[in-house]
């Protein structure tokens, strides 16, 4: 139920009495397993960061090509990028900023193996080119995630995160595409493929 109401409200929001209000139990009860509201926190955002993972363990079992991965993931994930500054992830890195950091270090090894996974298997379904360098690929992916959350350089009020997210994945297949991906990638896109805001 934690989980619902900080991905609802934010972790800043939400606070011990309205967990121990909705749940019909005494904040008491929930200070006896979390001393404090920031282990509770980081045990969330940790649960988040998990739920996410099994999501995208789930697609890569679906029968897909890694174009159509890369627009599923992106579908599971827009959930936790939400503008407002209510979402998860802006009060998380804001008021929470040490859990935060924990928690991007270890989605970034994920998503560092994750792209390297989907990259290969890209050039092996022909709608990658094979020339292209997997590893080089993978970071350069990775950081470009990074930098499309700064709004320092794409402001909130010019960019939503999930036209960012659709110009990101649309950039960076389209720099490593065959004919065939590209393809793909524009029959994907005309057939509304558009982010969810």
């Amino acid at each position: 139920m934690a989980t619902e109401m900080f991905l609802e409200y934010g972790f800043k929001s939400v606070t011990m009495d309205d967990i121990a209000e909705k749940l019909g139990i005494s904040k008491k009860t929930i200070y006896a397993n979390y001393s404090t509201k920031t282990l509770l926190v980081q045990d969330v955002a940790f649960n988040i960061l998990e739920t996410i993972q099994k999501s995208i363990a789930e697609i890569k079992k679906k029968d897909l090509n890694a174009i159509e991965e890369l627009f599923e993931v992106k579908k599971q994930i827009s959930i936790f990028l939400k503008d407002e500054k209510t979402s998860p992830q802006f009060q998380l890195e804001k008021y929470y900023p040490k859990i935060f950091a924990n928690v991007t270090r270890t989605k970034s090894d994920l998503v560092a193996c994750s792209i390297e996974e989907n990259v290969t298997r890209g050039i092996d379904e022909g709608l990658f080119r094979k020339e292209i360098d997997v590893k080089f690929i993978s970071k350069l992916y990775h950081e470009g995630t990074n930098t499309i959350r700064d709004t320092s350089i794409f402001p909130a009020e010019e960019y939503s995160k999930g036209d960012l997210f659709q110009l990101y994945i649309e950039y960076h297949i389209r720099g490593i595409a065959t004919k065939q991906g590209l393809e793909i990638l524009e029959d994907l896109i005309n057939n509304n493929e558009t982010p969810t805001n």
